[in-house]
């Protein structure tokens, strides 16, 4: 479920916590490797890849990438800890946004069948996608969030860019996988989503103005 909060004045004071959606707070379920075969002659990020075709070749790609999508969102499961973790952050004043490459529909959906509720949302509809800064700050404006006082969560590297690229702090979720090679250049790495309350928490203790309730 999505819970909108109307934009803050000038004076931003909050923290915000953005997750990734696949990956990071559901397990990893889309096979990108089998979207990219069926879509053909694509080898790097398909939205990417899906920019550059002609448009009868996009319509063709955009049905596959939606039919993989809504499959993956149907299946969904939530890692353990998921609901949990963000209802606490939102009762101890964090802004909770979702930043993902994925569909509105499909997120929806993934958020209504688990009962998940967050602050705010943004999808590939909603104009720049990771590894741009723009969706980050964008959600950061939104939630009357400073930058520098805010998390992007995630599993990928894609995730680690676009917060870094706003100046946020990162945080990147491997689970039991070995740690990536662009692991260094997050500002923390963890195997689990209760990993995420401590490193959030101590920060916001640290600093001389705490997360507004």
């Amino acid at each position: 479920m999505y819970v909108s909060v109307a934009e803050a004045g000038d004076h931003v004071e909050r923290s915000a916590v953005i997750f990734d959606l696949d990956g990071t707070l559901t397990r990893p379920i889309l096979d990108f490797d089998a979207m990219r075969a069926e879509i053909g002659g694509v080898t790097g990020p398909i939205l990417e890849a899906m920019a550059s075709m002609s448009d009868d070749a996009r319509r063709r790609a955009e049905g596959i990438l939606a039919r993989h999508e809504l499959l993956a969102a149907q299946r969904s499961q939530l890692y353990d800890g998921a609901v949990d973790l963000v209802d606490r952050l939102r009762r101890h004043g964090f802004g909770v946004a979702i930043l993902t490459r994925n569909s509105r529909r499909c997120t929806r959906l993934v958020l209504a069948m688990h009962g998940l509720k967050v602050d705010a949302l943004r999808t590939r509809e909603d104009g720049a996608v990771k590894p741009s800064a723009e969706p980050v700050l964008a959600l950061c404006r939104q939630l009357g969030a400073a930058p520098g006082r805010s998390w992007m969560v995630g599993d990928y590297h894609f995730d680690i860019l676009s917060g870094a690229a706003a100046g946020t702090r990162t945080i990147l979720m491997i689970g039991e996988a070995e740690a990536p090679a662009f692991a260094v250049e997050a500002d923390f790495v963890v195997r689990r989503l209760g990993d995420v309350w401590p490193i959030v928490t101590d920060a916001a203790t640290n600093e001389t103005c705490m997360p507004t309730i």
